[in-house]
């Protein structure tokens, strides 16, 4: 292809659709320049945070002019990919407040390149989200990927980290095989790679069931859903604490988006073995949380159970009628109320072990009321709405969820799946059971708190009452979310 050929992909409509690509690249040129610029690294923090909102901006301006397929069909930019792109855009900026002052001494030196590392992540989520094509998903896939890896990696002075950063990296190549040989094989039996046509054409027989195959092989490890959930609580509590946020909350929104818009090729006869699997899912997720005292590694163990449940999204839908827009509702309903729940617990654990608390078990939060009750107080919301209480945007999003499966003619699943969201709340509870009703321990009423300024801690401690105050909206005032929805 030569450059005149290229040139004429790019009509408005496209420049329009990846525009908000273009921001993010040329935020993550400034951010670099800013590193090696001696007067530009004060501006560290405005360039990432202009960056993330004008990004926003060219989104939320994408739903409303809907630019529609682009660049040969290859790139869709419409409502839903828009809705998902500011999920994106709203994760990252989280997990990079949380991040803030975050790191130790001997780490900050490389607080530029983390930076830049983070940003990249979004421009791959939306990749994905928008893909109309296997090879465009598989470039965002890597695109988001591969800074992951050295982000749970980042600090390379805990073998702790660099344990999660290999693991991940080890994994995530095995599942990317998987995606690449699966679509070379949905490849072969309908001879394209763009989603239309591959819908239009039908996938039949062996060569294109075991593509499709291989390729939810690859969204089930990304979305982390059984049988490819192991790595999650080892990779989750090894990393920094505010990338754990990040890949429990953006990075399983882009699976998402990317597997609603695949749901096509699984056959409906498949619905009930999706739901089995979605069961399964919550039911490993959270008995594993029941035994852990690690609260890092109990929620890595309730994102599991959380897969499973938007899983079951899929089973109704399959069950269903695949072409309504419900799915995509209750999904992205549920992912934000999501997004706004785990980031605000992780960053509350990220605070806590940046001023001095570094011991992220039950054990170190026995009486945290006392010490810090508006901390106790947002963590209690957290760890409530992700259990499902009602009036907390967890509770509307699992009741869209089992609604789903109801009208589906499922009812089986929705009861077995509601059952299994109670038995959550036997670890979540035990979290607001230490921070009210237990006094702290002597090891811990020994340790010093408190030791970074309240100034330094600003940004984490505005982001999580943000986040608490959004789960508790999205919970008593949803119409302000789902009218806006696609």
């Amino acid at each position: 292809m030569n450059p005149q050929d290229l040139l004429q992909l790019f009509d408005d409509r496209a420049l329009a659709a990846v525009a908000p690509l273009l921001a993010l690249a040329i935020g993550i040129i400034v951010l670099l320049l800013s590193g090696v610029i001696r007067a530009f690294e004060s501006l560290r923090a405005p360039i990432v945070v202009a960056t993330l909102a004008f990004t926003g901006w060219l989104v939320a301006s994408n739903f409303a002019t809907v630019p529609g397929s682009v660049i040969d069909g290859t790139y869709i930019a419409d409502r839903a990919s828009s809705a998902w792109g500011l999920l994106f855009v709203v994760a990252t900026l989280l997990a990079w407040l949380f991040s803030h002052r975050y790191y130790a001494e001997s780490e900050r030196p490389f607080q530029v390149e983390h930076d830049v590392l983070m940003l990249t992540t979004p421009l791959g989520m939306m990749l994905m989200a928008g893909a109309a094509n296997l090879i465009v998903f598989f470039i965002g896939l890597e695109v988001l990927s591969i800074p992951l890896y050295a982000l749970a990696s980042f600090r390379r002075s805990r073998a702790r980290s660099v344990e999660a950063g290999l693991k991940y990296f080890l994994l995530g190549a095995f599942a990317a095989a998987f995606f690449l040989y699966g679509s070379s094989l949905i490849y072969a039996a309908t001879g394209s790679l763009q989603l239309a046509e591959i819908k239009a054409i039908g996938l039949h027989g062996p060569l294109a069931l075991g593509g499709v195959a291989l390729v939810m092989a690859s969204l089930f490890f990304k979305i982390s859903v059984f049988p490819f959930h192991l790595w999650v609580p080892d990779v989750y509590q090894g990393s920094p604490t505010p990338v754990t946020a990040l890949m429990a909350t953006g990075t399983k929104a882009a699976a998402f988006a990317f597997l609603i818009n695949t749901m096509f090729m699984l056959p409906k006869s498949a619905a009930l073995a999706v739901a089995v699997v979605a069961l399964v899912t919550m039911a490993l997720g959270n008995l594993g949380a029941l035994a852990q005292t690690d609260v890092k590694r109990m929620l890595a163990y309730s994102g599991i159970a959380h897969a499973g449940t938007v899983l079951l999204v899929v089973a109704g839908t399959l069950a269903g009628d695949p072409e309504s827009s419900g799915a995509l509702h209750a999904a992205l309903f549920y992912m934000g109320a999501y997004v706004f729940t785990a980031a605000g617990a992780f960053g509350l654990l990220a605070l806590l072990e940046r001023d001095g608390e570094r011991f992220t078990t039950l054990e170190a939060l026995k009486g945290l009321a006392q010490r810090r009750p508006f901390v106790a107080a947002a963590l209690t919301i957290f760890m409530l709405s992700l259990g499902g209480m009602p009036l907390t945007g967890g509770f509307l999003g699992k009741w869209m969820v089992f609604s789903s499966l109801v009208r589906a003619g499922l009812i089986w699943p929705a009861v077995v799946g509601a059952l299994l969201s109670v038995i959550a709340f036997g670890y979540y509870l035990r979290v607001v059971i230490a921070l009210y009703m237990q006094p702290v321990s002597e090891r811990d009423a020994a340790l010093p708190s408190g030791q970074t300024s309240a100034g330094s801690a600003a940004p984490a401690a505005i982001a999580a009452a943000v986040c608490a105050v959004l789960v508790l909206v999205m919970g008593t005032l949803p119409g302000l979310f789902l009218d806006r929805l696609p």
